[in-house]
């Protein structure tokens, strides 16, 4: 059993990084609409913001890795994402707010992969439970959202800037009362980016989990669409998409046991198989029972790949290059792909509506095999 107190500085880092994903996420396009852009400019804005991220963490992750305590950097990140938050709310025109877009993202796409990376260290050391410290992410996303959005409707769409940077300042105070990382054993240091995808099963590791993760690109686009236009409340629209939070949170409560039990290659299995099934599913039916059960699998075909892979992380690469491959990981591995089905997703749902996920089905049997030949990690 691993003992509270040495995690709840991890506990409150993570509560304040995925709260603040609680409000942007759902939020930030609204209060850009309301701001005056059209839905093409709102769009623009958003792949701008996707595609500064894929090069602004591999960079810090670099820069991580050069520092021999990179709490540091999380915390500077951190306040440069507090700042950027308020330009949203003096920013005018297209210009203005992509210019702004461009460096809130620029800031905030290193903070989910340093704080693996610090959380990481300490659970390989026996410090903490990741799974559980995880948990207080997703629980915190679900928290803020929902008060947020009781906020913004008392209040208006202004205030999501400072929401947002809210909570960055909140990562910046959780970043400084994070306990120094030990020494890093001798090995590599500020190895390239190439050096570090040369790491063997690291490049196979990206692969898996851009598969698995951007086979969750449809749903996040047009599953609240896909099941309001059969007929669904918004309301248990919401119920449906809480579901999916709450299996999250139970897996990653039990991922120490089921790592244990299964080891990082039974995880990604389970991913798969369970994406496959839950897309094909979705993509068969949209009563509510069907809808009910597929939404709990939501707990495998995501934070079951994101278990195995923060194992396989830290099994597969040297501590001098953890912060970079986690970055490629988040960069590489999940955002690349999941940027290449975002864009997939409008068209093929558009032809083929709720076949859309027939392709997503696809993506996770293309992953079997890749599950199969992965390590099992660290049990």
């Amino acid at each position: 059993m691993v003992p509270v107190i040495p995690a709840l500085p991890y506990l409150a880092l993570f509560s304040a990084v995925f709260a603040t994903i609680g409000v942007v996420q759902p939020f930030l396009p609204a209060f850009l609409a309301a701001r005056g852009l059209a839905p093409g400019e709102v769009s623009l804005a958003l792949a701008l913001g996707s595609g500064v991220r894929l090069l602004a963490g591999p960079l810090a992750g670099r820069g991580a890795d050069a520092l021999a305590d990179p709490r540091w950097l999380l915390g500077l990140v951190a306040l440069a994402g507090a700042l950027a938050a308020a330009g949203f709310a003096g920013a005018a025109g297209l210009l203005g707010f992509l210019a702004v877009q461009a460096a809130f993202n620029a800031a905030s796409a290193p903070i989910i992969p340093l704080s693996d990376t610090l959380a990481l260290g300490a659970a390989g050391q026996g410090r903490i439970d990741y799974g559980r410290v995880r948990a207080a992410g997703s629980l915190a996303f679900m928290l803020a959202s929902a008060l947020a959005g009781w906020l913004v409707g008392g209040w208006g769409l202004g205030l999501v800037p400072w929401l947002v940077a809210g909570g960055m300042l909140a990562t910046l105070a959780a970043a400084l009362t994070l306990p120094r990382p030990l020494p890093r054993e001798s090995g590599p240091r500020r190895a390239g980016f190439l050096a570090t995808l040369r790491l063997p099963g690291l490049a196979r590791l990206l692969l898996l989990s851009g598969l698995i993760q951007a086979s969750h690109a449809a749903y996040y686009g047009f599953a609240a669409i896909h099941w309001a236009a059969a007929g669904h409340s918004p309301g248990t629209i919401g119920l449906l998409w809480a579901e999916g939070v709450v299996g999250e949170v139970l897996l990653f409560m039990a991922g120490r046991r089921l790592m244990r039990r299964l080891g990082a290659r039974g995880l990604a299995l389970l991913a798969a198989g369970a994406g496959l099934l839950r897309w094909l599913a979705l993509a068969a039916s949209t009563d509510l029972p069907v809808l009910a059960l597929a939404q709990w699998l939501h707990a495998f075909s995501f934070g079951a790949q994101h278990l195995a892979a923060m194992n396989l992380l830290l099994a597969l690469v040297p501590p001098a290059q953890a912060g970079t491959a986690q970055t490629l990981h988040a960069a590489l591995g999940v955002g690349l792909l999941t940027g290449l089905m975002t864009l997939a997703s409008g068209p093929l749902y558009a032809a083929f509506g709720g076949g859309v996920f027939l392709a997503m089905a696809l993506l996770c049997a293309a992953a079997l095999p890749l599950a199969l030949a992965m390590p099992q990690g660290r049990r």
